[in-house]
């Protein structure tokens, strides 16, 4: 098993230095994993670290996923035939510029629940989860023959809150599922005194200034070994924002301070991957910022797997304090496939009752009391007033389109200054229809309980509104017809090409503006070429079949294009 004395760690009783790398599994396509674990093991690294996602094995109470990407024991397995360690981090909050920090939004119907805290409410909910996912590590112990040899006691709580008794549960849960093993957590040097438990390790997450992040640790615990659980070598980007890089020499070079005093290190991101369908997180300081879909971070790995320049900067460091492997040479390679035509087109309304499920209700309800998390939402009533009418938008969360009558009057965004609009109501009885997006849940911070949707009713000509339709949009559940008689925005375009050899590519979508890209029914991602910095989204070889494809895009705005193009190079801005 994996120990600490006298200031360092030791596995089966040999001092070990713990040189690991973070991949979601989660982010990446799992024909893909092999070959990133294998990137990874080329560098000279020992040990690979994941997240776990509870939105993603638990989307709907009591319902849980481990198939395809949420397949964390094949994962575990891969990780282990390649003789790799491995570092779990459990917590139900992963952070991560994921979703919700990795909490699942049906949490946010108990309306009283205190999430990260000792609230009943919410420990029977992780307890319930534990039961399913946590005895599903046991076999894959290092002492049981598995790779794993340590896990997370929640995740940076020293930033967040101060109730240990909740850092407590956790390594109550564990014993309780019979994990006997190595126990840390990871917080900045700022915060760990509020985030560490006095017999468990405190590890810490920086970029630079390592004599001063460790020296504040020396104070917290004196004799403490030396472990960054995040060296965090790039960034991420947010829509609107502009694309961060770091200069590969001086992650290098800082990376050479850690090496010089022996510390071990978990680079994050090893490869960062993508935020597939509706998944990004954001972040909520002045305003709000979500995440991109693309989770390249400026990691030694680009989103689609290459080596880049700071993997061999990092890798010449490595080698001159151990002996690193061969390079490893990828199989995997991107294809130009050319322009895609996409021959059909329907709007969202005309194929409304096949994509959707209709809900009545008194008032708006927001998205989380639907049971319906992500995308889209569409609610409409009948206002009985005739005039400019005031409206204030502070109740949608986070964009939307708003038609009054079947036609397009204006768009509103959460970060909007100006929340006061005037609407124009022609007729005596009119149509209002307000399609909202839900843009990604914060996932840091003071702004967890980030509800979408409407939700509070509307305000409107200084009166409520009752008696809302809301049509539950549904992104798994594609159009099949084609018959437009709506000329509105939304659209959804559909277009096939043939496929003779697989390989990875991108989607170019100059001449649209804001939607998502489908491939074979599955959920790439959000495109926002009007925003940017992201212009291309990653489409892994392994989401294409031999022969015939489909590709449809949503597009939520306006589109001056008939055709998309799939092209071998990424544009991040």
């Amino acid at each position: 098993m994996l120990t600490e004395r006298d200031g360092k760690f030791y596995l089966d009783d040999q001092e070990f230095q713990i040189l690991s790398g973070s991949i979601h599994y989660f982010r990446t396509v799992p024909d893909h994993w092999e070959d990133r674990l294998m990137k990874l093991k080329a560098l000279g690294l020992n040990t690979i670290e994941t997240y776990v996602p509870w939105n993603l094995h638990e989307p709907k109470k009591g319902e849980f996923n481990f198939s395809g990407l949420a397949n964390i024991e094949a994962f575990i397995s891969l990780v282990k035939k390649l003789d790799l360690y491995m570092i779990v981090r459990p917590s139900p909050y992963i952070c991560a510029e994921w979703e919700m920090g990795g909490f699942p939004a049906w949490l946010l119907k108990e309306r009283e629940i205190v999430l990260r805290s000792s609230d009943p409410i919410y420990l029977k909910h992780v307890e319930d989860y534990f039961n399913v996912l946590l005895p599903k590590f046991k076999e894959h112990l290092y002492q049981n023959g598995g790779p794993i040899i340590a896990m997370q006691i929640e995740n940076e709580y020293g930033a967040y809150g101060n109730d240990l008794n909740y850092l407590g549960f956790f390594k109550e849960q564990y014993a309780k599922h019979g994990l006997d093993t190595f126990m840390f957590t990871s917080d900045g040097p700022v915060f760990m005194e509020q985030g560490s438990l006095d017999d468990v390790t405190t590890t810490l997450n920086f970029g630079s200034r390592v004599s001063e992040a460790f020296n504040k640790l020396a104070e917290f615990k004196p004799n403490s070994p030396k472990m960054v659980a995040e060296f965090w070598i790039g960034w991420f980007d947010h829509w609107n924002g502009e694309h961060h890089t770091r200069d590969a020499h001086d992650a290098a070079e800082v990376f050479r301070d850690l090496m010089e005093i022996k510390s071990s290190v978990n680079f994050y991101m090893f490869h960062g991957g993508t935020n597939f369908g509706f998944m990004n997180g954001a972040n909520h300081y002045d305003v709000y910022y979500p995440t991109i879909t693309s989770y390249d971070y400026d990691a030694l790995l680009t989103e689609n797997g290459v080596i880049t320049e700071k993997y061999k900067a990092i890798k010449k460091v490595l080698s001159e304090y151990i002996d690193v492997p061969e390079d490893y040479q990828s199989k995997i390679k991107t294809h130009e496939y050319g322009p895609v035509e996409l021959t059909e087109s329907v709007s969202l309304f005309d194929t409304l009752k096949d994509i959707s499920k209709r809900v009545d209700h008194l008032v708006p309800l927001t998205m989380e009391e639907l049971d319906h998390p992500y995308g889209y939402t569409l609610y409409r009533t009948r206002i009985n007033r005739q005039g400019d009418l005031s409206f204030n938008t502070d109740a949608i969360q986070d964009r939307s389109y708003i038609y009054i009558n079947g036609k397009y009057v204006a768009t509103t965004y959460k970060n909007d200054q100006e929340k006061d609009k005037t609407l124009n109501f022609p007729n005596e009885i009119n149509i209002l229809e307000i399609l909202v997006e839900n843009m990604g849940r914060a996932n840091y911070g003071e702004h967890l309980e980030d509800k979408k949707g409407i939700v509070k009713n509307i305000w409107l000509g200084e009166q409520y509104w009752f008696n809302w339709e809301m049509y539950l949009i549904d992104a798994e559940t594609l159009p099949k017809d084609y018959i437009e008689k709506d000329n509105r925005f939304p659209k959804f375009y559909r277009g096939k090409f043939e496929v003779e050899t697989i390989h990875d590519t991108f989607v170019n979508l100059d001449g649209f503006s804001k939607g998502n890209v489908f491939i074979n029914g599955f959920n790439l991602g959000r495109y926002w070429q009007t925003a940017g910095p992201q212009k291309t989204l990653y489409l892994p070889g392994p989401l294409l079949k031999e022969g015939e494809n489909e590709i449809i895009v949503l597009e939520l705005e306006a589109s001056n294009n008939n055709y998309i193009q799939l092209v071998d190079q990424p544009n991040l801005g």
